[in-house]
């Protein structure tokens, strides 16, 4: 009889034991229980709601955090799972706060179709990309830290001291700091000799973990999706966070506003009585939401067409503002389209092949193409990325120039 029984299951989702709910199609909450935070849990959480009836779908809270692991357990296991919110402050004031509250709203949720959000994979190389930029971004704070550091110390110490690194930039008092040699003297110069070399080399030790740690990223952006890196003003960083935001599987996205959507990017209607406008859409991904802004920023110093619009929209009467929220809101609909449907880009490799295989030098494609030699080297070596250049030095290599 259970069999034939349609119920949906809802997880609150903890370090240690998840609590599990399920309920039928008309929301009745058949039974409650809890279960380890581990495979083993997950195994008897699975059989748990299969021998309740037909599992429709199962609401995960944090599917980003403790829920990763059950969400990628069910998800392998073809159990629809959704993502879901945590309940608002007004029920839980209603309702009170327990685990099993939380998971017969999760359950709810699931069942009256409020909770429909697929949730991120996380097994693929976007979530390792994720994982670097988390490292990156706390190297980089560090790094900030240990700069200030570095200029309180300078600020403080004796003139002796200060007089080397006087008027001298962030790199320059780096590199003499870290070459101190403070001696055996217990004085205040040479305690402060110490401090200096230690947070120099510090500043010097997160510098190079920074470049290292954005190769990595650089070669898993190129890897994941070329076509995105090499889009107009789009660098890495950027790149990076807008692909971490749609994550391994993007085409969870169903719609190209609800990706501007989850970037902040679309406008939220605010209109009453006669007056009918738009206010800033302040939640979404703000890292994604920063990283459209950079786009839209560069693209407004260096892309001819974008410049264009830019004045054309300043004859309407359009502000800055405005105008970079529009720009924002058209390169969310770019984006989305080079994430769930990335045309083909020309590798670096297979240009370098064409071009030793046609006996053509960097300094002859490049004058043919009115570009710098170094550019096209670093463009076949995957350190520049450029779609609109591959293509055409890809065309260009096809067509068996005359050099003569």
């Amino acid at each position: 009889m259970t069999d034939r029984v349609d119920v949906c299951g809802g997880v609150d989702t903890h370090r240690d034991v998840h609590v599990a709910a399920v309920v039928d199609t008309a929301g009745r909450v058949l039974k409650t229980a809890p279960f380890p935070a581990d495979m083993t849990g997950y195994q008897q959480m699975h059989a748990w709601f299969r021998s309740s009836g037909r599992v429709l779908g199962v609401g995960v809270e944090g599917t980003g955090s403790y829920g990763v692991g059950l969400t990628r357990y069910l998800t392998r296991a073809d159990v629809r799972v959704v993502e879901v919110n945590r309940p608002n402050r007004q029920l839980r004031r209603q309702k009170g706060k327990t685990d099993s509250v939380d998971a017969e709203a999760a359950a709810r949720a699931a069942a009256n179709g409020t909770a429909t959000a697929v949730p991120k994979s996380a097994d693929g190389p976007v979530e390792a990309i994720r994982m670097l930029r988390v490292t990156r971004r706390s190297a980089v704070k560090a790094r900030t830290q240990a700069a200030n550091q570095l200029h309180a110390v300078v600020v403080n110490a004796s003139e002796q001291v200060k007089q080397q690194l006087r008027d001298k930039p962030l790199s320059a008092k780096v590199r003499i700091c870290a070459a101190f040699r403070p001696g055996a003297d217990h004085t205040t110069v040479t305690y402060a000799k110490v401090a200096l070399r230690h947070l120099a080399r510090r500043y010097q030790t997160l510098t190079a973990e920074i470049g290292e740690l954005d190769n990595q990223i650089i070669g898993l952006c190129a890897r994941v999706n070329p076509a995105l890196l090499a889009a107009a003003g789009v660098g890495p960083e950027a790149a990076a966070a807008l692909l971490v935001t749609a994550g391994d599987n993007p085409h969870r996205l169903t719609s190209e506003g609800s990706f501007a959507a989850l970037c902040g990017a679309s406008p939220v209607q605010a209109s009453s009585g006669q007056i009918i406008r738009h206010r800033l859409n302040r939640g979404g991904d703000r890292q994604a939401n920063n990283a459209l802004w950079r786009i839209a920023i560069t693209r407004m110093r260096t892309d001819q067409p974008t410049q264009e619009y830019v004045r054309k929209r300043q004859s309407d009467g359009k502000t800055r503002r405005e105008i970079i929220r529009c720009l924002k809101r058209h390169i969310a609909r770019e984006i989305y389209h080079l994430l769930t449907n990335p045309p083909p880009t020309p590798s670096g490799a297979d240009l370098r092949c064409l071009r030793q295989n046609a006996h053509i030098t960097l300094t002859q494609a490049a004058a043919a193409l009115q570009v710098h030699p170094t550019l096209l080297s670093k463009l076949e070596r995957g350190q520049h990325h450029n779609q609109q250049l591959a293509t055409t030095y890809q065309h260009w290599l096809q067509a068996p120039p005359d050099l003569e």
